[in-house]
């Protein structure tokens, strides 16, 4: 396996080993999971000061649009997004928040991400960091491999209440990081690079894959794939191979 793996040191040696300042804490809300064809409805955002563990500041606005299929997800009627409201004065401001970031923080940062730079959101790029993906969280709090937002905050003793909107989940983060012993560690290890890989897993191990959080055909058809890190890739007991890029 130490072959299949070289591929990383490179990165490794050429990381950048410095805890981000503050974190943009991330959330939106959609029309649907296809951003070639729906639309970002709401976006939630919270400034987040690692060193002092504290919100500096936040934000949540709509995005008007003309109709809303994931209504009964998001509870948000198409409707309300066109009452006035000064939401290109919010998107400016949350292009100042972006500024002041030093990376993105989301659960499931890979959907939220594909929205920016389309329609009125502007382009990031700026290291994103995964809460469902690339942290690594306590094994004592017995988190399955990717979590939910809602069990995550349960395992801080975080209450969750049933609002699904862009800056609740937010909150929610926010106070999962205050709660964080080794945040600065937690956040140094997130941003180490990763690969898409390949579990070499027979069918009746498949189980093994599954429970180290990697997806079945997801984003490539009929294997157990997940991007992970050097370290990670070590860390595991069945082995791996990298995937290119015309694979994925």
């Amino acid at each position: 396996m130490q072959q299949e793996f070289q591929f990383l040191n490179k990165a490794s040696e050429n990381q950048n080993d410095s805890v981000p300042e503050n974190l943009l804490i991330l959330d939106t809300e959609t029309t649907g999971l296809n951003p070639k064809q729906d639309q970002c409805i709401e976006v939630g955002a919270v400034l987040f000061n690692v060193k002092f563990k504290t919100p500096l500041s936040q934000l949540s606005f709509l995005l008007p649009v003309s109709e809303n299929q994931a209504e009964s997800i998001n509870k948000i009627p198409a409707e309300i997004t066109k009452i006035d409201q000064p939401y290109l004065y919010a998107l400016d401001y949350f292009k100042c928040l972006i500024d002041r970031a030093d990376a993105l923080f989301a659960h499931n940062a890979e959907f939220d991400r594909q929205w920016f730079g389309t329609d009125l959101l502007p382009g990031i790029s700026k290291p994103w960091i995964c809460s469902m993906e690339d942290m690594k969280w306590p094994s004592h709090l017995n988190l399955k491999s990717r979590p939910s937002v809602s069990s995550l905050a349960l395992a801080y003793g975080i209450p969750v209440w049933t609002a699904h909107r862009a800056l609740t989940d937010c909150i929610y983060l926010v106070e999962v990081l205050k709660r964080c012993e080794d945040l600065e560690q937690m956040l140094s290890k997130a941003l180490e690079p990763r690969r898409l890989m390949r579990a070499q897993v027979s069918y009746e191990d498949r189980h093994l894959a599954k429970n180290a959080g990697f997806r079945w055909n997801d984003p490539v058809r009929g294997a157990w794939t997940r991007r992970l890190s050097n370290q990670e890739v070590l860390d595991l007991d069945f082995p791996v191979s990298p995937i290119d890029a015309q694979d994925s």
